[in-house]
């Protein structure tokens, strides 16, 4: 790319397609980084959404560039890139340790390369936040063949929404990142928790595959592995079956067989369902063990921050989180802001502020993150 092609491209509009296994967004934005534009696409990934994606562009300025999210980078790509042949075709080779979102995320990819076809398109990872993790909590305890031959290893998701809250964090702190010690934990369809020393990610909940850590609104998080091969020699389940069931049908969903939302679980609860007050005790002690987890990475803690839908805007679970973490010198008794005024605002400080460790909630930013990264790949600052 000639250098005055990389300059219009780091100045325009980027265009942000955040694709999931059932949803599209979209999103503009300037170079101020403030959204102009956004939709959520009524159809998943495929041909209506391509269409719709189609109807967007029609309506809005020509983008510069564009910025995909794509969940899982794979052992080969340590950092956000300009998505060419080979690129596309190492994405395709590691579709299968995230196929719930590389696949469709690539089928975006594809069509909007091919309605855009003269703009870059980059690729940003939720695993390159994680790419220096220490060895000890990178490795998993198999045969070295296993990690060598097969690149079996832990490489922590979430990543674009965990550099967005880090950087609010500092700033509602009032404290450089690279002086601070925090858990920042991701509730949302995913979930998971992340120790950040100094800047950098030391430890996080998930694995090889999104599927590792915390319970979630429909996959199971960590699960016994001998549950796994008794499920498959004593009952014969396929291979097929428990992929489908613990990405899709456990979790939230599992426990309380009515609903993988938290709004509709805290609703139910009140009303006497049994199984939805189980779930969320099973769901907030999951996340009260990961966040203890993810503290013990650390030398200190100077905040624990809340993102993604769940931690945004479910009050009840922030509450019982923390009201049951004093081990940590968290407490309750949080405020709950008005979602409207943490939008504006993108961060508040949520605990009462007299003694204890810091809580906040951060607004979710992985698109945000999204369009940061698109220009810094294309040398923008």
């Amino acid at each position: 790319m000639s250098a005055d092609r990389s300059h219009e491209s780091r100045d325009g509009h980027v265009l942000v397609l955040d694709a999931g296994s059932s949803s599209l967004h979209i999103a503009l934005f300037p170079a101020d980084g403030e959204r102009v534009a956004d939709r959520d696409a009524s159809e998943p990934p495929g041909p209506a959404a391509v269409a719709e994606l189609r109807n967007f562009l029609s309506e809005v300025p020509a983008p510069a560039a564009v910025g995909h999210r794509i969940v899982h980078s794979g052992p080969h790509l340590t950092g956000h890139t300009l998505i060419d042949a080979r690129v596309r075709a190492v994405l395709a080779d590691v579709a299968d340790l995230a196929p719930l979102h590389v696949t469709p995320a690539l089928h975006v990819v594809d069509a909007a390369r091919e309605l855009l076809p003269d703009v870059p398109h980059i690729a940003c990872f939720d695993t390159v936040f994680h790419k220096d993790l220490p060895a000890q909590a990178r490795t998993y305890a198999v045969p070295e063949r296993w990690r060598a031959e097969y690149e079996l290893r832990r490489y922590g998701f979430h990543g674009l929404s965990y550099s967005w809250a880090l950087q609010r964090t500092a700033q509602a702190l009032g404290r450089p990142v690279d002086n601070l010690q925090v858990v920042l934990v991701h509730l949302g369809g995913g979930c998971s928790a992340c120790a950040v020393r100094n800047g950098c990610s030391v430890d996080t909940t998930m694995g090889l595959t999104p599927l590792e850590g915390l319970v979630m609104s429909r996959r199971s998080g960590s699960l016994d592995p001998g549950a796994l091969l008794w499920l498959q020699r004593r009952h014969g389940l396929s291979t097929d079956e428990l992929d489908d069931t613990l990405h899709w049908h456990s979790g939230l969903l599992g426990l309380s067989g009515t609903s993988g939302d938290t709004r509709d679980l805290v609703r139910a609860r009140a009303e006497g369902d049994a199984a939805a007050a189980l779930a969320l005790a099973t769901f907030t002690l999951s996340c009260r063990r990961g966040i203890a987890s993810m503290a013990a990475s650390l030398d200190r803690l100077d905040a624990l921050v809340f993102t993604g839908e769940i931690g945004e805007d479910q009050p009840e679970v922030r509450e019982e989180i923390c009201s049951a973490l004093t081990v940590l010198g968290v407490r309750g008794g949080l405020l709950v802001p008005e979602l409207e005024d943490l939008m504006r605002e993108g961060h508040r400080r949520i605990d009462q502020a007299v003694r204890g460790v810091p809580v906040l909630v951060v607004a979710t930013g992985e698109t945000q993150q999204i369009a940061v990264e698109t220009r810094r790949v294309l040398g923008g600052t």
